[in-house]
């Protein structure tokens, strides 16, 4: 069905989902965080996971962005992707994680990407950050360039429709929004929330307020010290935190209940309600 504003309400089939967020600390060497990925992948998929959600920059992190990045950046068929989908058909999973993509040859800018691989290995979905991290003493446009304002990234298992952001992403409501307006039921939030006062409460806020304005499911993959504050965690469309984790690598499991969303859907119709649309028009135009 279509909801007022013509944007789209995705009907829910009655099967449970089972996801799975993954807070680690990649290091400089891509091979060597595939590797860690892969025990936690492990783990999750004999949790039950059919979704394993990895942080932002997996591939890849350092605390300040330089040229570094783009020394280390591949393509998207480059092998650390490659990797990712060897690990989501080795365990029958669809995985998501942050990768640092080359977008061209020479090209002098990173993009900050997102990588979804289904349970065959093919690639389902691909979000590049919009929202930068400009912001607390960084910039991170020095050396990444914003993705293009395109159709929400999603993707589909058993009827429940999962959409990504990434990190900074999580301070603008309206592109997670456009992602619950495309008719996903989950959002899928891959990060590396950095250090510092006040961000583990921003940050709790910011997932549970996503959640509830949204009446989605919230899953959170941050990375966890040195470089990121950890609290990864995953909220249903009410935002009550199932599951969360504190400053340690770990794996956080829990269940998307289509039955439960309608439910809160039903008594907080705030979808259906709303009277202005979103678009994927610039602030600057």
């Amino acid at each position: 069905m279509q909801l007022r504003d013509g944007s789209a309400h995705q009907e829910l089939t009655p099967v449970t989902v089972g996801i799975a967020v993954v807070q680690f600390a990649p290091e400089t060497d891509p091979e060597t965080n595939l590797s860690t990925l892969r025990e936690h992948v492990r783990t999750a998929a004999a949790a039950g996971a059919r979704v394993v959600l990895a942080p932002e920059y997996s591939m890849f992190a350092v605390t300040r962005l330089d040229e570094r990045v783009l020394a280390i950046a591949q393509p998207l068929d480059g092998p650390f992707t490659t990797g990712l989908s060897a690990l989501a058909a080795e365990f029958g999973v669809f995985l998501v994680a942050g990768v640092v993509e080359l977008p061209s040859p020479g090209a002098t800018r990173i993009s900050n990407t997102l990588v979804a691989h289904g349970p065959d290995g093919a690639r389902v979905a691909v979000y590049r950050k919009v929202h930068l991290y400009d912001a607390f003493g960084h910039l991170e446009s020095d050396v990444v360039a914003a993705g293009p304002l395109v159709a929400p990234a999603t993707f589909a298992v058993d009827g429940v429709i999962f959409g990504m952001q990434t990190c900074f992403d999580l301070r603008f409501p309206e592109g997670c929004r456009r992602v619950a307006a495309a008719g996903a039921h989950v959002l899928l939030l891959p990060a590396q929330w950095i250090p510092g006062p006040a961000k583990i409460d921003q940050w709790t806020t910011l997932l549970r307020a996503r959640a509830i304005e949204n009446t989605v499911y919230v899953a959170a993959a941050d990375q966890c010290a040195p470089r990121g504050a950890g609290a990864s965690m995953i909220v249903d469309p009410a935002g009550t935190v199932l599951a969360e984790l504190g400053d340690d690598p770990g794996v956080l499991t829990a269940t998307v209940d289509p039955a439960h969303l309608a439910r809160v859907r039903t008594a907080n119709p705030s979808l259906s309600l709303r009277r202005f649309t979103i678009s994927g028009a610039s602030a600057a135009e």
